[in-house]
Order: structure tokens, then sequence, then C-alpha cells
């Protein structure tokens, strides 16, 4: 078929729940991406932060083949040899004690709030827990996750949705403290801001909020869903800010490409849970685990957290010259390479003048374009991205 036959089936059969880009991808090779009539695309998108490893991995590729021809499911009645595995792997690298596979970052988030809640009436025996999220927030899009994000234009169309969430100022800890009471069970906060526009927190607010945990004995949970796995440089984002949470959530490139999320605890957390209490029906399957596993020794096999150092100080550099040059361009912010140019114009024309120029990009709002490269990704191919952001915006100066 046609490139736009694709299109108009996908529009007749698919529910409208996406603004597509008239774009057909069809295969990947190490950072580009290649369309239905050949065209070839360097990728800054990673399919939003999940590609880490780039496409086309001939090890990652063959680990997924042999657990095809071995096991691909068996229900969590019985134990199965990849996922120990990848338990062991996960938590080593997470700090956690324990783990929980899921299917996808959104339903780490809805594991990782109901573990808090079970604490909670564990401790009081009484089901009146609140949460504290923080405001622009973004944690998915399920009853429980949407209840916890904090954009009220996700929220809205959908309410009432769960209660028992208040919320708070990011990187303002005066702002959470207003809002702790006796019913407060957990503190959720990304260490980046992904969808709220690539905000890092500061490192007195998270060390704040993990001494306001310890004095009244609520759980700090962090979603490291898009910033975690090696993103902004180091395993998971909290390393860099010296402050562990009790909970974590992670997903994306946690499996690079196949769909597996994970939610882990510490030991005090974690045994809140009991049999009955949670539960999926393929989450931590052999296939899902398998990548994890692959992924976790492709990661160290790679050098993958030096390389992603060295290469995000210059992605930095090249987006601050940007900055410098053109007064359009209001900031520039992120951690390693998750990075954001905020713009006084919304961004999506430039976004499809670079698509027609063979480069992916995409947003994190109206006027950030975000900048969540394959975590392979070049010196070179960082330029190759300049040059061609620097065409755009010379053609638009």
């Amino acid at each position: 078929m046609e490139k736009q036959e694709y299109i108009t089936k996908a529009e007749a059969l698919l529910m409208h729940t996406y603004n597509r880009y008239q774009l057909v991808l069809d295969k990947g090779e190490g950072v580009y991406l290649y369309d239905t009539d050949g065209k070839s695309y360097l990728d800054f998108a990673a399919g939003i932060a999940v590609f880490a490893l780039g496409y086309g991995n001939e090890k990652y590729n063959k680990a997924l083949k042999e657990q095809i021809d071995k096991l691909l499911h068996t229900s969590n009645l019985y134990y199965n040899v990849p996922a120990v595995n990848a338990a062991e792997k996960f938590t080593k690298a997470s700090g956690m004690d324990r783990v929980f596979f899921t299917n996808s970052g959104t339903e780490a988030i809805e594991g990782a709030v109901k573990l808090a809640r079970k604490y909670y009436y564990k401790k009081h025996g009484r089901a009146d827990s609140e949460i504290i999220s923080m405001e622009h927030s973004f944690h998915g899009r399920s009853l429980g996750a949407l209840s916890v994000t904090g954009q009220p234009k996700y929220r809205e169309a959908f309410e009432p949705l769960i209660g028992g969430t208040v919320f708070a100022e990011f990187n303002n800890l005066e702002s959470v403290m207003n809002q702790v009471n006796e019913r407060t069970c957990a503190i959720l906060v990304e260490p980046v801001q992904g969808e709220g526009g690539l905000f890092p927190a500061k490192e007195a607010f998270l060390k704040g909020l993990r001494a306001l945990c310890d004095q009244k004995d609520i759980l700090l949970i962090f979603d490291e869903i898009q910033c975690g796995m090696g993103r902004t440089g180091t395993m998971f984002a909290y390393e860099a800010y010296g402050v562990k949470p009790d909970i974590i959530a992670s997903a994306k490139a946690l499996g690079c490409g196949v769909p597996v999320g994970a939610f882990g605890a510490v030991e005090k957390a974690a045994n809140a849970f009991l049999p009955g209490d949670h539960g999926t029906t393929y989450g931590g399957n052999p296939f899902a685990t398998a990548a994890v596993n692959k992924v976790f020794e492709l990661y160290e096999e790679m050098n993958l957290l030096t390389h992603v150092k060295e290469v995000s100080d210059y992605l930095e550099h090249a987006l601050d010259t940007l900055k410098q040059k053109y007064s359009i361009i209001t900031d520039r912010r992120g951690k390693g390479l998750m990075q954001g140019l905020e713009f006084k114009c919304t961004v999506n024309d430039i976004i499809l003048k670079a698509m027609d120029k063979g480069l992916i990009i995409i947003s994190a709002g109206a006027n950030v374009l975000r900048f969540v490269p394959p975590l392979i990704i070049t010196k070179e191919q960082i330029d190759d991205m300049t040059a061609v952001l620097e065409s755009i915006l010379l053609e638009n100066s």
C-alpha cells in the first residue's frame, strides 16, 4: 500500500485519540527511522524516550528471538527464570528491595499508588489516605494515574476521578508542607518533569521532601518512567541528587521497545502488599523480562552511562548556543539527554519543518521542543540535528 492508503485506513479504523503526523514509519536502524517511501529521519524522540539502545541492536534482538523460541508466557501462578533474573538486576540498579513488573508506566504508577495506600491502611487501619502530587506533573492516562496528574487539561473530561489527591507546587517545599496532614500517605514527584515542560527538580527540594517523609513516616515516590534508565546520566535520576525514594516507578527504556514497566520499593513499603492485593496477567512474563535482562546487560557492556554524560554536555552546549543566537528561544533546561528548548511561539510548525528535512523531534507542551534521542546518539549526530534546527530558525527569522 501507499503511505496515504495506510493513513486513510488508520483514520477509519483507529480511535481518534492521537493527532498523528502524516508519516508512516516502516523500519529503524541505529538512530534513524525510515518511512514507507524509504526516506530516512534522524530520530531525536526515541519513541518518547523509549529506544535507548537505538533500532536494530543485534544482541538485543537475538535475546528476544531466543526467548520467543523458549517461552513467551506462563502467568504469575508460577515462577519463570527471566523474571527472577530481571528482578535481581532491577533491584540492584534501583536500590529497591523488591519489584513488581507491569506492562506500562501507567500501571507502574497505579501499583505505586496502591502500595502507598495499603501501607497507610496497614499502619492506621482506615482507608482515608491522601497523596500529594505536583502541579504540572504527568503520570499516565488511566483513571488512577490521571488522579495524580497535576494538569487539569488531562483530567477534567474524566471527573470525578479517584479522590484523596492534593497538589503542591513543584520545587516549592513550603507548598508541599502546607498540604501535609495526618492522612498523607505519600508524596509523588518526577525528578525531572517531562510532559510538564522539562523542569528538573532542585536538589534542596528533593532533600527537603526526603527529610519531611522521614519525619512524618510518609512514603516518597519517584516517577522515573521517563527520566530513569540512564537518560539523565545515572541509571536512575535520583542518584545524582543523593535522595533515595521509598518507591520508584519505571518503564519506557526499561524494555527498550518491549512494553514493560515496574515499580520497586524498599522493604518496609513492599511488605504492605499481601497475596491478592495486586496482580497482572501479562506483567513479568518471560518475554518482557528477557528484554529487561538484556537491556541491563547492554547498558553495562556498552558503558552507556559514561557515554550519556559525555554527549549530554555536548547537547546542552549546542542548545545553549542556539538560545544565545535566536531571541525566539527563551530558555534551555533539562538534565542529561532529556532537554527542552522553550520558545516564544508554539513549536508545531518547527516540528513539521524538521520532519520535512529528515529530523524527528517532539514537543513537551505547546511551546517547548523536547530532545530525548536514543542514548547511543553521537556528537556528530547532535551537530546534524542542530544544523537542521538552525536552518529552520534562519528561515523564520
